[in-house]
């Protein structure tokens, strides 16, 4: 799951959507700083990074492209699976994308000061290029996975992963639409437990 999935299944928690935005810009900064509600939701995130990339589902979409881009097959399905959420947001939130999306960047400028470095120039980049809703769309995805690849350590041919979501398209959005409910599931029992 990328940033709109992250986003999307935050709910309606203004503080855990935060914290599930800025979960991975402080990996070593101290979180005594944040409020219960942010801590939530950097909790909430690593929660469904591990359960997703465990998961079967998610993993079979990884191994189609496993051989091409190690590591990165995981990253590059990340961005298809929020790929296919936004092809297909009517059928999973009332708002529509490009309103969600504005609202979003609107609630993260609000809040600006609590974001950490990362997360404050990753919001500059999605402003700028409108990512949340341009991962509806091809074009979109293609240029986010170019800005990926330029930003890996190592030489990743990410760029490249384009084709084989325009050549498995089908497949991969049968993954997307078979895991989606069940991460939904995971994350709604994680809040009836906290």
């Amino acid at each position: 799951m990328n940033y709109l999935a992250h986003l999307y299944l935050s709910g309606s928690d203004k503080d855990v959507l935060l914290g599930n935005y800025i979960a991975d810009g402080i990996k070593g900064e101290n979180k005594s700083n944040y409020k219960e509600g942010v801590l939530k939701g950097i909790s909430l995130h690593r929660k469904i990074d591990n359960f997703t990339d465990k998961h079967e589902i998610f993993r079979q979409s990884a191994n189609r492209i496993k051989e091409r881009y190690g590591h990165y097959a995981w990253v590059i399905v990340d961005i298809y699976y929020d790929h296919f959420l936004a092809k297909n947001w009517v059928d999973h939130h009332p708002q529509n994308l490009n309103d969600y999306a504005a609202n979003i960047y609107d609630f993260l400028d609000d809040r600006n000061d609590e974001l950490p470095k990362q997360s404050k120039r990753f919001l500059w980049y999605m402003k700028e290029y409108n990512i949340l809703f341009n991962y509806s769309n091809l074009e979109g995805i293609e240029q986010v996975l170019l800005g990926l690849s330029k930003r890996a350590r190592f030489k990743s041919k990410m760029e490249k992963s384009i084709n084989d979501l325009k050549e498995l398209y089908n497949e991969f959005e049968a993954d997307f639409n078979a895991f989606f409910p069940i991460i939904k599931s995971y994350v709604k029992e994680q809040a009836e437990y906290e």
